[in-house]
């Protein structure tokens, strides 16, 4: 019986999962799973050629990041999980690390590790975060964290000021690497299928393991380099700010109050006006003109802010 299995899912991965699959080659006694999302590039084809014992599941069309990883665990073995973007590197004893932080306490249902870049660099704001709260959503959307980063929202939503060489209770790991235990995953149902095709499940799913009153631990011992987003960076521009707000809003449906809401609601509206008409320095697109972002802002103003659309 494996210690566990790795769950990776791929879409148009063909640049990574050569390297991340290499990367988890030396873990013998992890079982590895590849779910990959109707891919039209050549990543099933280098995900084959990868020096290692791989568990290849093909969806027929993209399922969506969230249902994609609920397959893979279906077909996982061991007691843990460890749910890994393609575009993630295992360095040594990454994931002996992340097993043994989930068997040494009772009552810890999750662990992340600590993402870098390649140049070892922490991915600060990223590797770890606290759940989303009304406020730090308003200073996010309402371009108070690209004006003003140091705003004291923006600090403790993206846990700017943790101690990132410490092993610690955390509200949120990224979902690029999160481990879960079984009995864990089994309590919250996994992934809510819902958050199509990807974004805010990974929060959604550590809000509820939390609410069952399970802990989540960020160990940084376990190291992944990470390249990060290179999937959503290939949707299209509107494509990429509807899936983002559309789940943004659905989490807050499902997790705060009605009032909150609309709150939210009006602030999108509001900020997404105000990204068109002040022409925000570094939030323009290559390839996306004035008139196409204005569009694409409208769409997402008037289908999930206003007419709340699918939440």
């Amino acid at each position: 019986m494996p210690v566990g299995s790795v769950i990776i899912v791929s879409h148009n991965s063909g640049a990574y999962i050569e390297a991340c699959l290499r990367a988890l080659a030396s873990f013998e006694d992890w079982k590895i799973i590849l779910v990959d999302n109707s891919s039209n590039d050549d990543t099933v084809e280098k995900a084959q050629g990868a020096p290692l014992n791989l568990c290849l599941v093909l969806n027929p069309q993209n399922s969506g990041f969230a249902a994609a990883v609920n397959r893979g665990a279906r077909v996982a073995e061991g007691d843990l999980f460890v749910i890994l973007n393609p575009d993630a590197l295992a360095s040594p004893r990454s994931l002996d690390h992340l097993a043994q932080v989930l068997a040494a306490t009772a009552g810890i249902g999750a662990a992340g590790g600590l993402l870098t870049r390649n140049d070892g660099t922490v991915e600060k704001g990223f590797t770890v975060r606290r759940l989303p709260t009304l406020g730090n959503m308003l200073a996010e959307v309402l371009l108070i964290n690209r004006l003003w980063p140091t705003n004291p929202w923006n600090r403790s939503y993206r846990c700017l000021d943790l101690d990132y060489t410490k092993i610690q209770e955390v509200e949120q790991p990224a979902g690029a690497c999160l481990a879960v235990k079984r009995r864990a995953w089994e309590d919250t149902a996994g992934f809510d299928e819902n958050f199509f095709p990807v974004w805010f499940e990974d929060v959604d799913f550590c809000y509820r393991l939390r609410d069952k009153g399970w802990k989540i631990l960020y160990s940084p011992e376990a190291v992944f380099i990470h390249a990060g987003g290179h999937s959503v960076k290939r949707l299209p521009f509107r494509d990429r700010e509807s899936f983002w707000y559309k789940n943004l809003l659905r989490y807050f449906r499902k997790h705060h109050p009605r009032w909150e809401v609309s709150v939210l609601r009006a602030g999108v509206a509001i900020g997404l006006l105000l990204r068109v008409v002040l022409a925000v320095p570094g939030r323009r697109v290559t390839g996306v003109s004035v008139a196409q972002a204005a569009s694409s802002y409208w769409h997402v103003v008037w289908h999930y802010a206003v007419k709340g659309e699918d939440l």
